[in-house]
């Protein structure tokens, strides 16, 4: 039985959805993982990470814009902003996506559907580091 607990870093340039699938395939060929668990865990409150279609970028560009809508980046509305016009809004952009993925991990491979990815949805204007804890259980 394998336990691992592993952090990754993930430089972003801005708001935006970034895949990160890739880097969870190798971190799973790196630690020689068979079948099991493997949780992601982002450590930050204003940037979360999801499950999402990695087949066309329209995909992306659209649920982008649906949350512009959702949670109006209007510093007026919000008295938390020390951080920024952006603060508040990343704060329930966090609130309403997801802080941490379970992803089943079967002879070596992530599983997932065909034209599904991994992504770390940054909700911050400007760049920033993020680190996700990748913590795996099974062999």
């Amino acid at each position: 039985m394998k336990n691992i607990i592993d952090d990754l870093t993930f430089n972003t340039s801005g708001k935006g959805m970034y895949e990160i699938t890739n880097q969870i395939i190798e971190w799973v060929k790196i630690n020689k993982v068979d079948k099991g668990q493997l949780n992601l865990f982002i450590k930050h409150t204003s940037a979360s990470i999801t499950i999402m279609e990695n087949a066309s970028p329209d995909v992306l560009d659209d649920i982008n814009q649906f949350f512009l809508k959702l949670v109006p980046e209007d510093s007026s509305l919000y008295s938390h902003g020390y951080e920024g016009d952006d603060d508040m809004p990343a704060h329930i952009k966090y609130m309403l996506t997801q802080t941490s993925l379970t992803i089943p991990i079967k002879n070596k491979q992530l599983i997932l559907g065909t034209w599904q990815g991994i992504y770390l949805f940054e909700h911050r204007y400007n760049a920033h580091s993020r680190k996700i804890t990748l913590s795996f259980i099974g062999n």
